[in-house]
């Protein structure tokens, strides 16, 4: 990025480690510190995370682009509760060389901003053939990603040429009703603009214990060592990963990779019969940031914490480049993200589809992008002063 003339401009906000890039710890944005971070739209609610204060910094105009870390959703949740654009790219088309697990495709960085020609252009800089991220393969002496034509400026694409395929919840996810409501207009406005939709989705079964099992290996990977030589400097939620990973067997660990690969598999065939399919971006309506994760999801108890981002993790799983697009609001008038997914390494042709949709539902209110009112917040009883506000009780 410094490389393409940006000057990034950063604020740590990690004292625990719970809200961190790749860490994908708790999707929501606390920590004992600086307290947490509200929502633009209504500051006593969740901004999601744990990309959460980027996507506030982008919903309030306090910065022009950020970028985030994606596993569970990390960048595309607070993308959906905040009301801006979240891309999560192919694994290696954002190379680090900081990822514990270099050969594992559940981590990945991505560009956020307030709309997608934005994000694009930060993709550009964000893209490259570093050798040192394993995933970013190359061809000898040949860029394969690092020429920033490849993804700005958006190319236009015809959204009338192309098969659109349509999923609520991929079959498995606990989706709330106010966020299936929401969808089903967003679908129905969609629809029209392609050749044909079907109301259909991969086969994600298996994919919520594979990603727990698969997750855990990596917090081990990553955070071992910190949580037995200085568990003081971590939260609740790295240390109960840490703990259930040491809970799993390698047969556990060998299961889960197995049913990755059967999910993968599955994705590739769907995508023959389908150009593109939309989704929420995630399961439930921004809810009070006091609540850690829902223990229920319309009276339907969660697996986990990271259950309520099933629509998000079923995609990681399979590799492919999904992007969550601000569209309206819900019926609780928070944003609403819709999730699009294209497929594998597809990074282009899906910013091409957000463009198109997004230029689309430009004129009209109920699809454009929602934007936080300023008098609002400032009249807003400041969430400092809140009971919880600091650490994660």
């Amino acid at each position: 990025m410094r490389h393409g003339g940006e000057h990034p401009r950063r604020r740590r906000h990690r004292p625990r480690q719970d809200q961190h890039a790749g860490s994908g710890a708790g999707a929501n944005t606390r920590n004992a510190v600086y307290g947490a971070t509200g929502n633009p739209f209504d500051p006593s609610r969740s901004a999601a995370g744990s990309s959460g204060g980027s996507a506030v910094a982008l919903a309030t105009g306090m910065a022009p682009l950020c970028s985030g870390s994606d596993m569970g959703g990390s960048l595309r949740n607070p993308a959906a509760f905040c009301g801006i654009v979240g891309f999560r790219p192919s694994p290696g088309l954002v190379p680090s060389e900081k990822r514990v697990h270099g050969w594992s495709n559940l981590g990945v960085l991505g560009p956020m901003a307030r709309n997608v020609a934005d994000a694009a252009l930060l993709l550009s800089a964000m893209a490259s053939d570093d050798a040192r991220d394993p995933l970013a393969y190359s061809l000898h002496a040949r860029p394969v990603r690092g020429e920033a034509a490849l993804f700005h400026p958006v190319r236009r694409l015809d959204l009338a040429s192309l098969r659109l395929a349509v999923s609520e919840d991929f079959g498995e996810a606990p989706v709330e009703r106010v966020v299936r409501d929401a969808f089903r207009g967003v679908a129905a406005a969609a629809a029209p603009l392609f050749r044909d939709s079907a109301e259909a989705h991969p086969d994600c079964s298996g994919a919520d214990d594979a990603f727990q099992v698969l997750r855990a290996a990596a917090f081990l990977g990553a955070h071992l060592e910190k949580v037995r030589s200085r568990p003081q400097d971590v939260g609740p939620n790295v240390r109960g990963n840490v703990e259930e990973g040491l809970r799993y067997s390698l047969e556990d660990y060998a299961r889960a990779a197995t049913a990755q690969t059967r999910l993968y598999r599955g994705f590739q065939e769907f995508f023959a019969r389908h150009d593109v399919l939309i989704t929420p971006a995630i399961t439930v309506s921004p809810r009070s940031w006091r609540e850690l994760f829902p223990t229920e999801i319309d009276g339907q108890p969660t697996r986990s914490y990271v259950h309520r981002l099933a629509l998000a993790y079923y995609v990681t799983l399979a590799g492919h480049p999904a992007v969550c697009l601000p569209v309206g609001r819900d019926a609780k008038g928070m944003p609403f993200g819709l999730q699009i997914v294209g497929p594998r390494g597809g990074d282009a042709f899906v910013l091409a589809v957000a463009a198109a949709l997004e230029e689309a539902f430009a004129g009209d209110p109920a699809l454009a992008r929602p934007v936080p009112d300023p008098a609002a917040l400032r009249a807003a009883p400041p969430i400092s002063g809140m009971e919880g506000f600091l650490g994660f009780g």
